[in-house]
């Protein structure tokens, strides 16, 4: 999984706040986070894809995390959402 696929997702969320609603309700099939992003943001939902057994997938930077999200501020998180949906 590369942040290729994230660019080119059809469907994605975008911050930790709507990747964890994403996580919880089911939607999200893969995790971005970025490695600068603070821990007490990041931990919360590196133990919701374990417990949900998601691929995560670590990225350098915030900045670049929002870049491949398409946005021009930085996000600690994103997901992809399932094709099903």
């Amino acid at each position: 999984m590369t942040l290729e696929m994230l660019k080119t997702a059809k469907r994605k969320t975008i911050g930790s706040k709507q990747t964890v609603k994403g996580i919880c309700s089911g939607r999200v099939a893969s995790v971005f986070l970025a490695e600068d992003a603070d821990s007490h943001v990041i931990q919360p939902i590196l133990q919701l894809c374990i417990e949900h057994q998601l691929p995560t997938i670590r990225v350098e930077s915030m900045l670049i995390l929002g870049n491949a999200c398409g946005i021009q501020v930085g996000a600690a998180a994103a997901g992809i959402i399932r094709e099903t949906e």
